[in-house]
């Protein structure tokens, strides 16, 4: 799933989850609950007293909301004039508390008498005001009636004669008066069943709408940039589809939350949730706009001629992505109103838990750190690390990987490798050729320097070799040869220039040995031998030896 369409589904689940749960009047303990069955409402308030105004309006809410108007109209004073309109309206009352006046119950008083501090006469209770007509607050006031049965606090007669004029000031009466009865109950959540289908209906209009004014703004916007001398707008914009569907859905989530004549308390959850979604936006768009930098970036000539600038460049931007992530997501909390101070806190109790659980990760993570910073390999480069001997793959914030000439990958932790001696092939300016040549025992003095002085002048007349340090002398006897000791370097860092230039010199000694009249040598071993004539074969080498006076024996290989 697309983030953007996520982001819609979680900003429903969110807006779900602000509101108290199925069955429960918002404001009252969770052991108050409304039935939706037909049999009569039961209902315990804890310390609130049966004929206190709490229990008043919690009952009528109850009743409504569960469309037992009937019921509900007896906690109305109706007027003469409208006796025979209860069952409506406390219908009206209940969509106009919950559209314009949402009664906190804890605020209400539990005691029969009502509260006696508040400025009215003992028989009056207000429960709030509601802007009128006028452009004034109206109260919404109760009132005690002195009943057969018992005493009960009612909705005065005064705050009943406001409710016409109360409703038709709603935005949207009229489509109120054409939604069916069972459309006006509760769904989920404590949410009209009509608000949740609109809510449902308002998404997928949104998220098209949302995606055609992104695409077109963006059509805009790419004939500005091509105007441009520079190719980072162009390329920016390119990447931005995501971010900028997200951020037309929202504006038009926006625009239609009204209509969904959401209660005050929903109504702002849904606002947080939205401005939420509109910072995950910006910072998605932060995130591509680092993609784009560090793909600009990449392409500059101080970057392709430098490979450790190039490979600093992208463990940056990896980096910097985790970074935005990490402090979209604080911010995203905070505007759900969550405390980021307590979160923070939290992390910081857990860093003890996780410095043991992850510290293997965190110790990766710092040796990548270290890695990108110091610059001992980088991508492309090729490395020996314990043995290892290939192409550097990839520098994870995990891991680096290292592809083998034998094809195969190996996978070293950031934190060990940070440890480990590396040598890089790809630092060197100059490639070394070091070699010992054997000449048979038979080369003269005067072959030796002939052979010595050939080779040198060999090597410094090639146009690749550093001609500073050309080392050719002669290195001492060995069991069955002469030894030369060669020591050049070749002015190249590519091994397969280097490998050409090395067949040339080789077959350049080659001919300087031919021409001085010597060969070289291979491995020989001479036996002296006391006593008479004697043949002797082992090992597959069979010797004769010519006497003792001589002391000298004849070997040949069978």
């Amino acid at each position: 799933m697309r983030p953007s369409r996520a982001l819609l589904f979680a900003t429903l689940s969110a807006l779900s989850a602000s509101v108290p749960a199925a069955g429960q009047i918002p404001g009252l303990p969770k052991g108050f609950t409304v039935s939706t069955a037909p049999a009569p409402l039961q209902a315990s308030i804890a310390e609130a007293a049966p004929d206190s105004p709490r229990s008043t309006v919690a009952e009528f809410l109850g009743l409504t909301r569960a469309g037992r108007y009937a019921e509900a109209a007896r906690f109305l004073d109706v007027p003469a004039a409208l006796a025979d309109r209860g069952p409506e309206l406390a219908k009206k009352l209940r969509l106009i508390l919950d559209a314009r006046l949402w009664i906190d119950l804890a605020k209400v008083s539990p005691l029969p008498p009502g509260q006696l501090e508040d400025g009215l006469p003992p028989e009056l209770e207000e429960i709030g005001s509601i802007t009128g007509i006028t452009g004034k607050p109206e109260p919404v006031r109760l009132i005690r009636k002195d009943r057969v049965e018992s005493p009960i606090w009612v909705f005065s007669r005064s705050t009943v004669a406001r409710v016409p004029a109360w409703y038709a000031a709603l935005d949207n009466h009229a489509l109120l008066d054409h939604i069916p009865t069972p459309l006006l109950r509760p769904g989920p959540q404590q949410l009209l069943l009509w608000q949740w289908m609109a809510a449902l209906a308002l998404l997928v209009p949104a998220w098209w709408g949302g995606k055609a004014i992104g695409w077109a703004s963006r059509k805009v916007l790419l004939r500005l940039a091509r105007r441009t001398s520079t190719k980072w707008d162009e390329a920016l914009l390119l990447r931005m589809r995501g971010p900028f569907t997200l951020g037309w859905t929202l504006v038009l989530l926006r625009a239609g939350l009204p209509f969904l004549d959401l209660y005050a308390p929903a109504e702002e959850v849904a606002i947080q949730v939205l401005e939420a979604g509109a910072i995950v936006a910006f910072f998605w768009a932060t995130m591509r706009t680092i993609t784009v930098a560090g793909d600009v970036l990449g392409e500059e000539p101080w970057a392709t001629a430098n490979p450790g600038a190039r490979s600093f460049l992208q463990f940056s931007v990896r980096f910097g992505r985790i970074f935005v992530i990490c402090m979209g997501f604080l911010a995203a909390l905070a505007a759900l109103g969550i405390p980021v101070n307590s979160v923070l806190a939290g992390l910081g109790i857990g860093g003890i838990a996780i410095a043991f659980a992850a510290q293997k990760t965190v110790e990766n993570f710092f040796g990548a750190i270290s890695i990108g910073v110091d610059q001992p390999l980088r991508v492309g480069d090729y490395v020996r690390v314990s043995g290892v001997e290939g192409t550097v793959e990839k520098i994870g914030l995990r891991s680096t990987r290292i592809r083998t000439l034998d094809r195969t990958l190996v996978t070293i932790p950031n934190g060990k490798l940070a440890d480990m001696q590396i040598e890089t092939f790809a630092e060197r300016d100059r490639i070394r050729l070091a070699a010992t040549v054997s000449l048979a025992y038979g080369t003269t003095a005067a072959q030796m320097r002939e052979i010595v002085a050939g080779i040198e002048s060999l090597l410094r007349a090639h146009p690749k070799i550093w001609p500073d340090t050309v080392v050719v002398r002669f290195l001492g006897f060995a069991e069955s040869s002469l030894n030369v000791e060669l020591m050049a370097w070749f002015q190249t860092t590519d091994v397969g220039e280097y490998r050409d230039i090395r067949q040339e010199i080789l077959l350049g000694m080659m001919e300087v040995v031919e021409n001085a009249g010597t060969t070289f040598a291979f491995p020989t071993r001479t036996v002296h031998l006391v006593g008479g004539l004697r043949r002797r074969r082992a090992g597959g080498v069979s010797c004769l030896a010519t006497g003792a006076a001589t002391g000298s024996i004849d070997c040949a290989v069978a």
